[in-house]
């Protein structure tokens, strides 16, 4: 039987950040499936959300040629490991008032292995 202590621990570990750069970007390419719809990867391809093209660094609220809502400009974020792990967990909590229509990705591994491919996808 694990302790709780233990239990902690490793829920602690699964949702560091540290994960997050740990992730896979092949199994974050599968998971960027789910996104397709609204995103892309290639530079300046918005689509009903902006193009994750170089998400990682950069400002909320800064891609090109998309309207974005006054609560993501407003948010002054900018996107790592951290804030999209977080974002990405709840978008709607971690921004109140975005315009992005997702409910957010509950598993830590399938935030941690898309963000590896949004980084590498950046890199292009």
């Amino acid at each position: 039987m694990i302790s709780r202590f233990a239990a902690l621990a490793a829920s602690m570990l699964i949702a560091s950040p540290a994960l997050a750069q740990a992730g896979d970007a092949a199994k974050g390419k599968a998971v960027f499936a789910r996104c397709m719809a609204c995103h892309a990867v290639d530079p300046g391809v918005n689509r009903l959300g902006p193009s994750l093209a170089g998400i990682v660094g950069r400002p909320s609220g800064a891609a090109p040629g998309f309207a974005y809502s006054a609560a993501m400009k407003k948010a002054s974020i900018r996107w790592d490991a951290k804030s999209l792990d977080a974002f990405l967990t709840k978008p709607s909590a971690s921004v109140p008032g975005n315009k992005m229509m997702f409910a957010g990705l509950p598993n830590p591994a399938d935030r941690a292995n898309l963000i590896a491919y949004l980084a590498s996808a950046g890199r292009k």
